[in-house]
């Protein structure tokens, strides 16, 4: 009892090349290095934690400094051995940079690499964590690594080699520590397992290679904390998830099954007892989305390989299987991408329960508006035109509509109280009193005669603009690319008059106008500046409403000639436009502006 307790992780740490775990490249690398002799001044080590690079420094010093070395297999009896083994700094000096990144500790190295090693052939330093130095001491150390004295060796290790200067690593051989699988992962915990009599199964020992992330020390760790759970009955992989706060496949598998199903309800009652186990917001989440990424390699991967991409045994892949039936790719990734979405958000909110909830009810809905078959449905309906009912109802055709009266010749056509034209009803188009219960309609919008020119269109819709101004500033500065009840785009040749009608009241009275015009709601209008291949569209002459206020005559010229003719209404109108647009330029300027321009008569240009 009075024995001091070694941790697993240190207990079975390796001792020989040949103890290294999952780094065959390396092993074979540093054994030819020392059976030919040729012993570099400068060593890097670099890749994820736990996958030996400190353990690979000891043994390779042991192998050097050992009385029988350099020698691929050291004794680990000599004075040299032990001391390393002990970590005891002699000859072989383990410095951690994160705790001696100053220029002046390393100074006090470079003062020491003079003397001469006591037991072993070399005097090596072992520098860990390395990307921590500061550049001084990174640049104080440069010049020792470029020319250091023939009995040093410096070995440096680090998990952020991007940090290292170039300067550094160019001086060094480098070898990349590789994370190491699962497989061996999983044989070296079955080895101590059965030294150390921890009654464990191999599904539980799948289970901590998974969580270690390639890394070896973290699985001895975690296998050495569960080692106090030992008794009669094996340890399984639920006494895992409890320990880690993981949720078990089989409570994963309800709560997807509920989300995969469309029960909302249902989902949110799995969550509240998920919920009141202890496991928080984020935790739930990125558990779910860890299976539904096994959920989408079972579905998209050959069966040979997704034992290996998911670690789980036959039992779990079958339920997996049984749940691709109900389901396709693209929904699985959408729920993927709404899930890692709610987990950013959960991690920035005050109220993650709120959140958690959320985000369960809306991948419950997701599955269901996301069918493959129901969004091409959708969208070939609205390539044809037509509403988004079911074509397959109307089993009797529609009752005849009344055509009405259309006169394509717009120039002697009488004025009409509205500018909307009337529209022809299409053929496939059902009565509008058919209702069906498969799909919702989509809001109908006026259509408008095909046969008419854009720039007619562009006319009526300047006749619906309600404000003065904006009309006026439309006409001068704006150029119609696009005018339908599905999309309005016009160009407007100015940034300041721009962010009126992209953010100011501008937009609404644009938007007001376009409405009236096509007879809807909503409309999608987009306004832009002009692009090189946009077609300049003039105003055409429309019919005007009989309710517009008839035109006052224009006021007498004193200088007119006597047989010159007076103005006519249309010639006025454009007077009084310009003069309004005049006036809305010379409010946006000042009025030092305003008054260069009147007096030599110029123009202000864009």
């Amino acid at each position: 009892m009075n024995e001091k307790y070694i941790p697993l992780y240190r207990k079975y740490r390796p001792q020989k090349l040949e103890e290294l775990v999952g780094q065959e490249h390396i092993k074979n690398a540093l054994k030819n290095a020392i059976e030919l002799n040729k012993i570099s001044h400068a060593y890097l080590f670099t890749g994820p934690r736990g996958t030996g690079k400190t353990s690979t420094a000891r043994i390779f010093a042991k192998s050097l400094n050992c009385k029988n070395g350099p020698t691929i297999n050291p004794c680990g009896e000599c004075e040299s051995c032990v001391d390393i083994t002990n970590a005891v700094p002699m000859d072989v000096i383990e410095i951690d940079a994160a705790s001696n990144r100053k220029v002046e500790d390393t100074q006090n190295i470079l003062e020491k690499i003079l003397y001469a090693p006591v037991y072993g052939k070399y005097k090596i330093y072992i520098i860990d964590e390395v990307h921590m130095l500061s550049s001084t001491a990174f640049n104080s150390l440069l010049k020792t690594l470029e020319e250091p004295p023939e009995n040093v060796i410096f070995i440096l290790a680090t998990t952020e080699v991007h940090k290292v200067l170039d300067t550094i690593k160019s001086r060094c051989q480098r070898f990349d520590f590789r994370r190491i699988t699962v497989d061996d992962i999983v044989k070296h915990l079955r080895f101590i397992s059965d030294k150390e009599n921890i009654n464990i199964t191999d599904d539980a020992l799948f289970t901590i290679a998974k969580n270690s992330a390639g890394g070896m020390r973290d699985s001895i760790a975690l296998l050495d904390q569960l080692s106090v759970l030992g008794g009669e009955n094996p340890i399984t992989t639920d006494d895992i998830n409890q320990l880690l706060g993981r949720i078990s496949f089989d409570v994963l598998n309800k709560l997807s099954n509920s989300i995969l199903n469309s029960s909302p309800q249902e989902a949110v009652e799995f969550l509240e007892n998920i919920y009141n186990s202890g496991n928080e917001p984020v935790q739930i989440l990125s558990n779910l989305l860890d299976y539904l990424k096994n959920l989408l390699i079972v579905k998209n991967c050959r069966s040979e390989i997704v034992f290996e991409l998911t670690q789980l045994n036959d039992s779990q892949i079958e339920s997996l299987k049984a749940q691709t039936e109900k389901i396709e790719t693209h929904q699985i990734v959408a729920l993927l991408d709404k899930c890692a979405e709610y987990i950013k958000e959960i991690k920035l909110t005050n109220n993650p329960r709120l959140w958690l909830e959320v985000s369960i009810i809306d991948l419950a809905n997701l599955v269901e508006n996301t069918t493959l078959a129901d969004l091409q449905k959708r969208i070939s309906l609205l390539e044809k035109g037509a509403p988004a009912e079911t074509p397959h109802i109307y089993k009797t055709p529609p009752a005849p509509v009344t055509k009405p009266e259309f006169k394509p010749e717009i120039k002697k056509a009488e004025p009409v109280e509205s500018v909307s034209m009337p529209a022809k009803p299409a053929e496939t188009t059902p009565p509008e009193n058919i209702q069906t219960d498969d799909f919702a309609p989509m809001p109908k919008s006026h259509s408008v005669d095909s046969s008419e020119d854009i720039s007619v269109l562009w006319g009526k819709l300047l006749d619906n603009i309600t404000s003065p101004p904006t009309k006026s500033l439309l006409k001068q500065w704006a150029n119609p690319v696009k005018l339908s009840s599905e999309s309005v785009i016009i160009s407007i040749n100015s940034e300041n008059l721009l962010k009126q009608f992209i953010e100011g009241n501008k937009r609404n009275i644009l938007i007001d106008a376009v409405n009236r015009l096509f007879n809807q709601e909503n409309s999608n209008v987009q306004v832009r500046l002009p692009n090189p291949d946009d077609k300049t569209v003039k105003e055409s002459s429309a019919p005007r409403p009989k309710s517009e206020a008839a035109v006052p005559p224009a006021p007498p010229v004193e200088d007119a000639a006597p047989d010159e003719e007076p103005p006519s209404e249309e010639e006025v109108q454009e007077i009084k436009e310009e003069a309004a647009v005049e006036r809305v330029d010379m409010s946006m300027h000042s009025d030092m502006v305003n008054m260069t321009v009147k007096l030599f008569d110029g123009k202000i240009l864009d």
